[in-house]
This record gives C-alpha cells, structure tokens and sequence, in this order.
C-alpha cells in the first residue's frame, strides 16, 4: 500500500527540506509536521508541511512512516513516546549522526519486531546553520543517505517504499551495519567538525576579532572553518552518542599533528604531504 501519511518529527533544516524534497518531486500523500509552534507556521509557510502539531503522538496518528529528524537525545525520548500508539504497519526511521544507540532502544521497544518496525537512517548532508528557514528541497541531491537495518534481511514492502521515496528525492541510500556507521562518521564527519571547532576556537583565542583575520584569510580558512558555526545543542547529543569512536579518532589525529610538527625540518614532512596527496584518488565511484 503506498504512503499516504508522512509525520516529520522535527521541521527544522533536515525535516523541512525532506518535507520541500517530497513535493518538489511530486508526493501527493499528506506531509505533517511537529515542532514548536512558530518553527511549524515557517515550515507551513514554505510548504515543507500540510499540517502540524506540537504533540508528537497527536503529529504521529494514522501515519504510514515518521521521520524523526530531531537532534539525537530527543529522538531516542520521541520515539518511546510515539512507539506505542503506531498501528503495526507504520515505520519508523530518523536522521540521527549516530545509530546504534537508536538500534538498541528499537531493540528494547519492538524486540523481535524491531527489525521489521524500524529502519534507522542518517542523510550525509546539511549545511553548518539549522532551522527550517535554511531548508532547500535539493538539499539532499546526490548525497548519500545512510541506512542501518536491524536485521540482515531484505526490506519490508513498506521499508521499500521508503527507501524509493528517498531515491526519488535524488539520495543515494547505502546499507551498512551500525556499528560500522558510527566509527566512519567519527573519522569523516565528527572528526571533522571537531577540527573546525577547535581551528575557530584557538584563532578566536589567539587573534579576538582583528579584522585582518577575515579580511587576509583564503578560500583555505573559509572551507576548513565554515562547519564551526554548527550549533553544540546538535553536536552535544552526538558527541554523546559516539564518544569513544570520536575519541580514538581525535588520539590518532593528535598523534599524526605531533608527527607533523617533529617533521617540519625532516624528510618526514614530505612523505606525509605525499600521502596526503594520494587520499581519495582511489577507491570511489559515483
């Protein structure tokens, strides 16, 4: 049975421009969205939603899928709330950074079900500013939209259907496990945006706000700062979530920076630069 009811929970910059993405591409079942109030009258506005609520299990009533694209702390509080009023047809899935935490609450909700009631998601786009009033229905073009089955099994009708909505949005879905998910993004996402943050943080530190920074400073300075402007109320939960892969990522990038700085009379700098220089020629497809 197709979809006809899609809940957004979180009507933000990802749930808004997922909301924007399905009509853009012409979904013609019901959009409804649950935020708080004014957040909910931007997104009706803008048409990312048909209709809103600010109570998740009022926004959730007689949906097909519910999207949960809140920060992580408060998906893993949603979905106990709303995992008891679904009728058993209706799937859940998010767009969290992290997933096996979220893999194990579906576990302890839906036990042996879990595998058929949830199917954990996480898109690999966004932008370093939140809210709904960001949101753009080609955000999620050519990126690739992570998803972690519970089980290793082929997906539900209703998974399928899902996972080609996400298709017709221009996503690229890519199946792994979730605890492979996790220690990938701590190297090629929260690594990352943790280097960014303490980049900012010591020039902040090192030059207040002199002028000649901003106005000196390359295209180079820009790409490498630009995700410091992420809120920490959506990298706090993540952090959380997935401290010991982000942690053993940033002692490996601790341990390659002092290598660096030894080498920077040494022959050592070059064979570095070198192997650097060899990163991603090989190895990806499009």
């Amino acid at each position: 049975m197709p979809i006809r009811q899609i809940t957004i929970v979180g009507t933000g910059l990802i749930g808004g421009s997922l909301g924007l993405a399905l009509r853009h591409v012409g979904y013609t079942g019901s959009i409804v969205g649950c935020d708080k109030p004014e957040v909910l009258e931007e997104a009706l506005a803008r048409g990312a939603i048909d209709r809103g609520a600010s109570d998740p299990r009022e926004a959730a009533l007689n949906c097909d899928v519910v999207v949960l694209a809140t920060p992580v702390g408060a998906i893993f509080s949603i979905f106990e709330r709303i995992a008891p009023i679904l009728s058993p047809g209706a799937l859940i899935t998010d767009t969290g950074s992290t997933k096996e935490g979220f893999v194990s609450r579906a576990k302890l909700v839906f036990g042996e079900a879990a595998g058929e009631r949830v199917l954990p998601g996480h898109p690999m786009a966004g932008k370093e500013y939140s809210g709904v009033e960001h949101a753009e229905a080609n955000l999620f073009h050519q990126a690739v939209w992570l998803l972690t089955p519970i089980e290793q099994q082929p997906y539900t009708p209703r998974q399928q259907e899902y996972v080609d909505l996400l298709t017709m949005i221009g996503a690229r879905p890519l199946a792994m496990d979730a605890k492979r998910h996790d220690r990938l993004c701590a190297w090629i996402s929260h690594l990352p945006q943790m280097m960014a943050t303490a980049l900012a943080s010591c020039l902040r530190d090192e030059f207040g706000d002199d002028p000649a920074i901003a106005q000196i400073g390359g295209r180079a300075l820009r790409e490498m700062t630009r995700i410091a402007h992420s809120p920490y109320s959506m990298w706090r939960d993540i952090v959380l979530t997935n401290s010991q892969n982000i942690e053993e990522a940033l002692l490996r990038y601790e341990q390659q920076l002092v290598h660096l700085r030894e080498d920077l009379r040494g022959l050592g700098l070059r064979e570095m630069f070198e192997n650097a220089n060899q990163f991603g020629q090989t190895g990806t497809s499009d």
